[in-house]
């Protein structure tokens, strides 16, 4: 397909960005998304020393890959997963090789529509326990169903160093407006044929598996759009601080936001 093929340049030339055919199965697909024209550090908010080694959970097509190439100084270590295997060939051909120290690695986890013939519902990450000094999930757990959501945020409780943060979003709801739901019954989904399309986790079975995880919440910023991404900031708990913080009201103007619909075939582009 037009514009998949891998451009090995220079240094000195500009970051290419990833082919409309793949920034459109990751949501946000204009350019300016993908870029950081200033050099500033993309994760601000947290301590500099979590540039030492970052772990993107559902790297895509690179986004927040390419905003961090664009740091006047750039993490020492970046290490990209995902389980589209067009984007993570995409990256490793034109990020990669402009940019040794970014790693980017196909994790053959099933999904309905970006990897059909994945062998398995969890992969665990290819870091070592306690290595990783920030850690992305960025529109990642919106997609993934209970069991996996479980799985994974014990993973980020392995890898995460013990001054480690985790940054990621989440859709939340309150399970006590659905006195219908089961005890066991702790995620909403919105579409039939594919769950992972978007997924809603009620807001204390987030708490009590983070903390089951060895986690807790320590930074919330309630979404831009009513009912959106709420992102979320982990970090290990500890005896004289495990308790979770408050969450905020969400009071933002009412919008549609929906997740892209993926077209037939899309876990070929790029493969």
């Amino acid at each position: 397909m037009l514009g998949l093929r891998s451009r090995r340049g220079s240094p000195d030339d500009p970051l290419p960005v990833p082919p409309l055919e793949l920034r459109k199965l990751v949501g946000n697909f204009e350019e300016t998304a993908f870029d950081n024209p200033t050099g500033a550090r993309v994760f601000a908010s947290v301590p500099n020393s979590s540039d030492e080694f970052i772990l993107d959970f559902g790297c895509g097509c690179g986004r927040v890959a390419r905003q961090l190439m664009q740091q006047k100084q750039p993490p020492a270590r970046y290490l990209g997963v995902d389980l589209h295997k067009g984007m993570i060939r995409w990256c490793r051909d034109h990020l990669t090789t402009r940019n040794p120290a970014f790693v980017f690695q196909h994790q053959n986890v099933r999904n309905p529509g970006l990897n059909p013939r994945g062998r398995r519902n969890e992969v665990a990450f290819p870091a070592a326990d306690k290595s990783v000094s920030l850690l992305i999930a960025t529109s990642v757990f919106t997609h993934l169903v209970e069991s996996q959501a479980v799985f994974y945020l014990r993973e980020v409780g392995r890898v995460l160093r013990e001054d480690g943060v985790a940054v990621a979003t989440f859709f939340l709801f309150d399970k006590a407006a659905f006195p219908m739901m089961q005890e066991f019954q702790n995620a909403l989904y919105i579409n039939l044929s594919d769950p992972t399309n978007a997924v809603l986790f009620d807001r204390e079975w987030l708490k009590r598996v983070t903390q089951e995880a060895g986690l807790r919440i320590c930074r919330v910023q309630p979404p831009d759009i009513r009912g959106f991404h709420w992102h979320v900031l982990l970090e290990h708990a500890r005896a004289d601080n495990a308790e979770h913080v408050a969450f905020p009201e969400d009071d933002a103007a009412v919008r549609r936001a929906p997740p892209p619909l993926l077209q037939e075939g899309a876990h070929r582009l790029g493969a």
